[in-house]
């Protein structure tokens, strides 16, 4: 069971993950569809000798043997990049890798709403959110604004990312990338001085705590615009999930906070396509309107949906929305654009152009 192998069907399938594990046969994932990929089960041996090979530096090893867990980033010559994680089950390794591409598509070729993205790549300060489950296209939305901003924009641009994914070349922006271990130990470290770097834009690659989101917050208010990723699978999840990283004393404070800095959230989900191989994106916008953002000040979140159901004058669309269109054009399958929608009866009306208005 050779590793270089399994990289190259990877790439081949156009697979999007692969998945590793003693005594299982290997697998990967094309299309959102987990399949196997040989009849022979990787043994033991075969999966520590694996894990041996990609943990290559005795930094690595250090970091696995006191986490049973790691990030990285592998370069196999010849074939790509990949992104892994090795962890621990039942006492023994096991291994996820996703193909990392090195070009970065612009929003059109990665069919987004590109009239929008545009709009909040031109902001010279605030937070931009892209939330979604795992492998729903965040870091790649992210890596097309990204690149959209260095091709249009003299800029100076800094990524904090665990690991990196997309490398950049700097065009009309330069761009500095930093790694968590390898180049700053935490995120809330790397923000702590990133505002001395005279930064205009910075991406975050996941906000999980308290320092890192207010250390964001902070960066915002000294003037710079900053990117980053939720695992939240709506719009006004993510908001909620924001003000829930502070304790209550001090949850008004941060929706007053949050109503000033964020520009808007774009939540993504990949659906497998009908018309041909492969997966679409079906998103959700929200742009932070004065009444959205009075919203937001006054904690009556949960009315936004409303404002992003009829903000189409405002470049806003709703999961439902989108998925209609979708299947309207014959892009995707109606069955399968119903089992993602937020709300099954929801889609059904919007379906079938009825409306429902909210009090």
């Amino acid at each position: 069971m050779d590793i270089r192998s399994f990289f190259q069907i990877m790439v081949e399938r156009e697979a999007s993950d692969m998945f590793l594990r003693t005594n299982a046969v290997p697998r990967v994932r094309v299309h959102g569809v987990v399949k196997p990929i040989s009849e022979e089960v990787v043994t033991m041996e075969e999966m520590l000798g694996i894990a041996d090979k990609l943990l290559a530096t005795e930094d690595r090893k250090r970091r696995y043997r006191e986490n049973l867990d790691i990030d990285f980033v592998h370069y196999e010559q010849g074939i790509g990049r990949f992104r892994i994680n090795i962890f621990t089950q039942r006492n023994t390794p096991a291994l996820v890798a996703r193909h990392v591409h090195t070009s970065v598509k612009n929003f059109k070729d990665l069919g987004l709403p590109e009239d929008l993205l545009k709009t909040f790549c031109e902001n010279k300060s605030g937070l931009v959110i892209l939330s979604g489950p795992a492998g729903s296209g965040k870091s790649t939305t992210i890596a097309s604004m990204i690149e959209y901003i260095n091709n249009n924009y003299e800029k100076h641009i800094v990524t904090i990312e665990d690991p990196i994914e997309f490398l950049f070349k700097d065009k009309k922006s330069m761009i500095n990338q930093r790694e968590l271990e390898s180049d700053v130990h935490t995120y809330p470290k790397a923000l702590k001085h990133v505002t001395q770097q005279s930064p205009d834009i910075i991406y975050i690659g996941n906000i999980r705590d308290v320092e890192t989101m207010h250390a964001a917050i902070t960066a915002t208010e000294l003037g710079a615009l900053v990117l980053t990723t939720f695992h939240t699978v709506n719009s006004v999840q993510a908001v909620t999930r924001i003000v829930n990283f502070f304790p209550p004393y001090l949850h008004d404070e941060v929706r007053m906070q949050l109503s000033v800095i964020l520009k808007g959230i774009v939540s993504l989900r990949l659906i497998p396509r009908l018309d041909k191989e492969g997966r679409v994106p079906a998103f959700e916008t929200m742009v932070v309107t004065p009444t959205i953002a009075r919203l937001i000040r006054e904690g009556k979140v949960n009315e936004i949906q409303s404002f992003i159901d009829e903000g189409d004058l405002f470049g806003m669309t709703s999961f439902k929305k989108c998925l209609v269109t979708l299947v309207k054009g014959g892009v995707v399958d109606e069955d399968e654009a119903r089992s993602v929608a937020d709300s099954k009866d929801e889609f059904n009306l919007e379906l079938r152009g009825v409306k429902r208005y909210i009090k």
